[in-house]
């Protein structure tokens, strides 16, 4: 029997406290949600702990951030990425074996579309660039929250859309209810995420939807799409999304814009040579 909206919302919404959850992460969410959380009591907390510490310099020094073997503190990468980046980007790579274990190939899809958000913003003349590779790194959070949540449901959801070639948000709709993209949104909304990224994570395949912060909505849209384009991890997707009309209208890239979007990701990608993690 399926079971109601309501369940899983309250369920993903406690979710932090669930003992399915690293201890690193649960660590991370209370530091973050606290009242009183500086840019110093953050990077106290990342000091103290050398595993994180390593995982954070990594990805800082990778093409999401775009200072590659440049940064070699703590410290320095905390000044450059401010509070809300940094927010985002801990909760990313604390969750990195989660992702693993939640479907194989799933934290490089989410570091690719980390990677294509920020040429994207870059590209478009967006701002807040550290908003949408933030954005573009934790966008699935939802299917990491069902997959704790629900791991036997979430497990049929993988094996379902692998086996008939659909969409997973058609088997998380059938098995569940509900959609990634909508745990998500409950999630990232529980735990206090800036308005941006709410929106991003929540409607990254609905980017119409977003009544705020509709252009990096769209810039995560995309970027998933480009990503999936390129084959990069795996999404649990068979084939690409269509691209919301709206979405690619507003960010106006044109052919030869792709085509140096595409070719900007493959120079990323070839340089970062190894494992991601």
């Amino acid at each position: 029997m399926m079971r109601k909206p309501e369940e899983i919302r309250e369920a993903i919404e406690r979710l932090s406290s669930l003992p399915t959850i690293p201890p690193v992460v649960s660590k991370i969410l209370r530091v973050i949600d606290a009242d009183d959380v500086s840019i110093e009591k953050i990077g106290e907390f990342i000091s103290s702990d050398q595993a994180l510490s390593a995982r954070v310099l990594k990805i800082v020094n990778s093409p999401v951030y775009g200072f590659p073997g440049r940064i070699s503190s703590i410290s320095q990468a905390i000044m450059l990425l401010g509070l809300s980046a940094l927010k985002g980007m801990l909760l990313g790579v604390s969750i990195i074996d989660i992702m693993e274990k939640t479907m194989l190939g799933l934290w490089e899809h989410s570091f690719g579309t980390a990677m294509a958000a920020r040429l994207i913003a870059s590209k478009r003349g967006y701002k807040d660039i550290e908003d949408a590779s933030v954005a573009g790194l934790i966008h699935d959070i939802g299917k990491v929250a069902l997959s704790l949540c629900y791991p036997k449901e979430y497990g049929q959801v993988v094996s379902e859309a692998e086996e008939k070639g659909d969409y997973i948000t058609v088997h998380e709709k059938e098995v569940l209810g509900i959609t990634h993209d909508t745990a998500g949104l409950w999630i990232a909304t529980k735990w206090h995420f800036p308005s941006q990224l709410v929106e991003a994570i929540g409607y990254h395949h609905r980017p119409s939807r977003a009544s705020e912060h509709m252009l990096l909505t769209s810039i995560i849209h995309l970027a998933d799409s480009v990503v999936k384009m390129m084959g990069v991890g795996y999404s649990g997707d068979p084939f690409v999304h269509p691209v919301d009309k709206q979405a690619w209208q507003l960010i106006g890239f044109d052919r030869k814009e792709m085509l140096e979007l595409f070719r900007d990701m493959e120079r990323g990608l070839a340089e970062y040579e190894g494992p991601i993690f």
